[in-house]
């Protein structure tokens, strides 16, 4: 499942507009990952929008680049860091990934990177799961 399917992206402005107000974040430089859980319908577990400073690349030749190096690594990273941990959840897990980074690096970079915010993000998800378990009962 090495697939990066248009319904895995996030493109509705909705969506998009409710995960900035709402979310939780953190910082694994050089990403600053936003995520958020809402109920709705859904063929994947996880959509996922991928952004880059304009301010920061002015060309965007280098935006591109780092972009596809980013997609790249999380789509052959997701599936086994990621949807393994989320296949009990029925809710859909709206993801941003933001490069926040100050030059462009090279891909082995980028893997290492992608699956320490992976792994962050589902040690994140867990605690906040518990923290949900134990305020309710």
């Amino acid at each position: 499942m090495n697939t990066f399917n248009k319904e895995e992206r996030l493109c509705s402005r909705k969506l998009i507009d409710l995960l900035f107000k709402n979310s939780s974040s953190f910082l694994l430089y050089p990403f600053r990952v936003s995520y958020l859980f809402v109920d709705t319908a859904h063929n994947y577990p996880v959509q996922v929008v991928i952004n880059v400073s304009k301010k920061r690349f002015k060309r965007a030749v280098d935006r591109n680049l780092i972009k596809r190096r980013t997609r790249e690594v999380y789509r052959l990273q997701k599936q086994s860091q990621l949807y393994s941990s989320l296949t009990e959840s029925n809710q859909l897990l709206l993801l941003s990934v933001q490069f926040i980074g100050k030059q462009i690096y090279d891909y082995p970079f980028f893997e290492k990177k992608m699956a320490g915010v992976l792994k962050k993000l589902v040690t994140a998800i867990e605690a906040n799961e518990i923290k949900k378990a134990n305020g309710d009962s």
